[in-house]
């Protein structure tokens, strides 16, 4: 849902208004920052995991993503598997795969820094 927002958002105002490099580096630094904020408020839900568990659910999400991204883009859009791979090259202002590394990393960084804060309030 976050993705589809930020989507439209970035053709229908963003683009627009600041162009096409500029918009995709302020799209995928919105989209990143939305992952970050949701991954703070759920997945703290989950309770006290380790270190690799909380790796292995940003795995599960990276891949979850992929697989939409590309069965969407794919059979949905029709797109060639050569444009797909396009978003993933730091071209023309595209930050797709920081969104990525994001997405994988999320649940730990949250949980350092809920970690984090606790500790600081104690």
């Amino acid at each position: 849902m976050l993705a589809f927002f930020n989507g439209g958002l970035r053709e229908v105002v963003l683009i627009p208004y600041l162009g096409n490099p500029f918009a995709l580096i302020i799209s995928g630094l919105l989209l990143s920052t939305c992952i970050l904020i949701v991954a703070y408020i759920f997945i703290p839900k989950l309770g006290t995991l380790k270190n690799i568990e909380y790796f292995f659910i940003g795995l599960y999400w990276l891949g979850l993503t992929l697989i939409f991204e590309f069965t969407f883009g794919l059979l949905i859009q029709h797109k060639t598997l050569e444009v797909m791979l396009e978003v993933y090259k730091f071209k023309d202002g595209n930050i797709c795969s920081i969104v990525l590394f994001v997405i994988l990393i999320a649940p730990l960084i949250t949980t350092k820094i809920q970690k984090n804060k606790y500790r600081i309030n104690e």
